[in-house]
Parts: structure tokens; sequence; C-alpha cells
């Protein structure tokens, strides 16, 4: 009981280390997103009180901190798992490497959200949505993008084996997976996504944000872990993708029929633009990604 009375006091100040250290990557990530918008945030959120932009950025720090816990995985283990390491050499070039890697991370997440962003909602412009209209849909799809990215970029770089030509390399697949997916929900959709995003329906673009999510957490699955060959880190994550895809759709038609046997979703979510329906089939579709997740 001592020890471990020890063990956890030795532990506490090397954890804070890294919490000083995600506080600081905060205060970079909100420079650095101020620095590539056209528009003033501050203005936008006091002034405006713009709902959808404080939806987007809540996704932006939320998938920061996934990037930051993904860069962490592998050193922050290995600190816990000896206790007797101490302040020394290995455990601040770990603290280095997180900090590079985070940073690297949001650069890459700023870039690669304005990617997908144009690939996702790609019949009309997000900023305008979110910015000019203020349509709280868009900036649920676009928290959700940032949230997704941020679990491709986190599961690219944890674990161990590979290099940044193999994190590269899965990054790219898995926005790749991410965009597909979306096709995909849009084709298997009775109604038109973008037309009624565009039209301020908050619902739609819950779902979508929920659904986007899901696959987020199905994809982090497909590239997390250890690098062992490109075949089966190739195999896995084709298989896990297929899985992914085939699973959530099916939940969408199971929560169809079983939670709302009486009315029809698709329904709920176009005519009637009900954002109850709305957060419960996006949970419904995150429960069953994170139950993937820890199964298989």
């Amino acid at each position: 009981m001592a020890d471990a009375f020890v063990d956890v006091l030795e532990q506490i100040p090397r954890g804070l280390v890294y919490v000083g250290m995600g506080i600081v990557l905060l205060v970079f990530a909100k420079f650095v997103q101020d620095f590539i918008t056209p528009y003033k945030i501050q203005v936008q959120l006091r002034t405006h009180d713009n709902v959808a932009l404080a939806l987007s950025i809540t996704g932006y720090y939320l998938g920061i901190v996934i990037v930051f816990l993904g860069a962490m995985y592998q050193p922050f283990g290995l600190i816990v798992a000896d206790s007797s390491l101490g302040f020394t050499e290995a455990y601040w070039e770990d603290v280095l490497r997180v900090l590079v890697y985070t940073a690297i991370g949001i650069v890459v997440l700023n870039v690669a959200r304005m990617i997908v962003d144009r690939l996702v909602l790609y019949k009309f412009s997000t900023e305008d949505e979110i910015i000019n209209d203020q349509n709280v849909g868009t900036g649920a799809v676009e928290a959700a993008v940032y949230v997704s990215v941020g679990l491709v970029i986190a599961g690219s770089i944890s674990g161990e084996g590979g290099g940044p030509e193999t994190s590269l390399a899965f990054l790219a697949l898995g926005l790749a997976a991410l965009i597909l997916y979306t096709l995909f929900y849009e084709f298997t959709s009775s109604y038109d996504l973008h037309d009624e995003i565009e039209k301020d329906n908050a619902a739609v673009g819950v779902a979508l944000a929920g659904n986007l999510v899901a696959i987020g957490i199905v994809v982090f699955k497909s590239v997390f872990g250890e690098f062992t060959t490109w075949e089966e880190g190739l195999a896995g994550f084709l298989i896990y993708a297929v899985v992914g895809f085939a699973l959530l759709f099916v939940v969408r038609r199971i929560t169809d029929l079983v939670l709302f046997p009486k009315v029809s979703v698709a329904h709920e979510l176009a005519v009637d633009r009900n954002l109850g329906v709305a957060f419960i089939v996006s949970a419904m579709a995150i429960s069953v990604s994170l139950i993937l997740f820890f199964a298989v």
C-alpha cells in the first residue's frame, strides 16, 4: 500500500508536465487558427454570438486533444509502467517527441480539415454557411470533421513500428475513408444531404456529424497500434473500413425499425427537423463504433 502511494506521488509530477504542455499546445492551436482564418473569431463569438462557429471551434479543440493523446500514447505508457524513471533524459526526450508530434499534428489537422470540408460538404461554402448564415448544422458537421480527422491523425502516429512514411500513408487512407463514408451516407439517405443542411436543417447536420465521429472511431481502430508489415496494415485497414461502413448502415436501419417503428427517421430529420431524433441516431452510431473498437 505504501509503495503504491509513493508510485502515485512520483507519477503525478510527470503527468502534470503533460497537462501543462497540453495547455500550451491548445494556446498554440488558437494562434494557428486565428492566423489562417480571414474573419475575427472573437468578434464572431462575442459580438455576433455565433453558435455555429462555437460548435466548430469546440470540435477543433477536441480534435487537438485527441491528436495530443495519440502522440502521448507510446511514451506515456512507458513512463507509467516504470515509476523509477523519474525526470531522466529519456523522459524529456519523450516529452519533446510528444510536443513536436502534436505541433505538427495541429498544422496537419487544419490543412486536412480544409480538404475534407471541401469534399464532405462540397456543394456550398462551409465558411459562408458558418460565418454569414450561422448555420448550426454546418457547424456541427465541421466540428465532427475536426474530431474524426483528429482521430485519424492520432491513430496514424500512435503505437510502435513504422515511421513518417507509414503515418502519412495511413493518414491519407483514413481521410479517404472519411470522405468515402460521407458519399456512402448521402447515397443511402432518402433526402438531399447538402440541400437540407444548406437550408439550415440542424437535425440533418447533427445526424451526419454523429456518423462522421462514428466512422472516425472505426478508422482510428483500423490504423491504431503496432505497425508490422504493409500487407498486414493495409489488410487490417480495409477490413475495418468495410465492416465499419456496413455496420453503421445496419445500425441506421435498426434505429429506424426498432427505436422509431411508427415513424421514419428520414422524415423526422428532413421534414420535421427533429433535433432529438438526430441526437439519438448520433449516439447509436457512436456507441456501436465504440463497442467495435473495444470488442475487436
